[in-house]
């Protein structure tokens, strides 16, 4: 049975950037997010092996499946190329994935992160069979993949396995014509063969939630009342093709926005699209780190270097002009963590980063800006 579209929800609850504190997930406030999401007629929760170190898929448990009706709620969660080695792998990462999450099967089952650098691994380890084997068992219900890779890549898998049910890319107006995401040109593909999709980064990690004053002035001339963040998400919403657009949540502001820009959505205007569009290209100007602060990059660092919140502090010096601040954060930062200079090159960042990123030398440059003592 195909994806009835007419169920999906516009707005995913992405379990990726849950409320943390001290490292901790929060669960009462996780608790009373998901309750304004479910009371709001939305029930499409999205999860991974690898988020939050492991414990994305149990809080997913505590939260919603003890919680809800296992027939009120969909959960999604990805099977990863980098935690496996042997075919024995899939098994015993998915058997992980319904004891962690306390379900018998999930509604929708990604491989994750399908890219260049991995597809092998999905190739070679027969990943796309296995994953309909379940899916005839009965353990998943709708099969796909999330994406980040070259359009000719996507084109490739789409002609070797139509049996996928759906695809997850990054999309997001600051992307649409990134040379590396390309988020326009997977669009063009997906949608051209009536591929349903889901949407992730559609803030970019939350870049695109606060701008530069004078950018934030031309989105609020026309919607004074509305948050920056809105116009990112309809943005990707007023696209046709579009099933479901994840947001990454870490507290219930976020969520009660979220819940206003969706419960009573409205498309962009052909003014408010020109607005997008001048937008982008004065943000295009400012060279940034496209980092969207997915941490995959972290829990492997041997020097426990929070590298997305570094790149966050050369981002946001570029953008405002200013240094005190971010040096601020920064300082605070590595009394937990390690320095950019601490960097040994290892590469561990650089092969599991979605962005395909030069992590090292971007590390580098920032050490020569946070690290160094500026002169009196």
């Amino acid at each position: 049975m195909g994806i009835n579209l007419n169920e999906m929800p516009k707005l995913g609850f992405g379990l990726m950037r849950l409320p943390e504190k001290d490292g901790v997930i929060q669960h009462e406030e996780l608790c009373r997010m998901v309750d304004k999401y479910m009371d709001a007629g939305l029930n499409y929760f999205d999860t991974a092996y690898v988020y939050h170190g492991g414990r994305s898929e149990v809080a997913a448990k505590e939260a919603i499946v003890k919680r809800y009706p296992r027939d009120s709620f969909m959960i999604a969660t990805k099977l990863p190329a980098w935690e496996m080695k042997t075919k024995d792998d899939r098994d015993r990462i998915f058997n992980e994935q319904l004891e962690r999450a306390g379900v018998d099967y999930y509604d929708f089952y990604l491989l994750h992160s399908v890219e260049d650098g991995n597809i092998a691994t999905y190739e070679n380890l027969d990943c796309f069979n296995w994953g309909l084997q379940k899916k005839a068992e009965g353990k998943i219900k709708h099969f796909g993949f999330s994406f980040h890779g070259s359009p000719e890549l996507l084109v490739k898998v789409l002609d070797e396995h139509p049996e996928m049910e759906f695809v997850q890319i990054q999309l997001n107006y600051i992307d649409w014509n990134n040379p590396v995401v390309q988020s326009g040109k997977l669009y063009e593909i997906l949608s051209s063969r009536n591929i349903p999709m889901i949407i992730m980064e559609p803030v970019k990690g939350g870049t695109l939630a606060s701008l530069k004053p004078e950018l934030e002035d031309k989105f609020k001339a026309i919607k004074p009342d509305n948050t920056i963040a809105s116009w990112a998400f309809r943005f990707v919403a007023s696209l046709p093709g579009v099933m479901t657009i994840l947001s990454g949540m870490s507290n219930e502001e976020q969520m009660n926005d979220n819940l206003k820009t969706f419960t009573h959505f409205e498309p962009l205007s052909d003014k408010e699209k020109e607005t997008v569009d001048e937008v982008r290209a004065i943000m295009l100007d400012i060279p940034q780190i496209g980092c969207t602060a997915c941490r995959y990059c972290v829990d492997g660092c041997p020097m426990n270097i929070s590298i997305p919140d570094v790149f966050r502090c050369i981002n946001t010096m570029k953008l405002y002009d200013e240094d005190f601040r971010p040096r601020m954060f920064y300082n605070g930062l590595v009394t937990n963590h390690g320095k950019a200079a601490d960097c040994i090159q290892c590469g561990q960042c650089e092969g599991v980063c979605p962005q395909h990123l030069p992590i090292i030398n971007l590390l580098k440059d920032a050490s020569e800006i946070l690290d160094k003592k500026k002169e009196a």
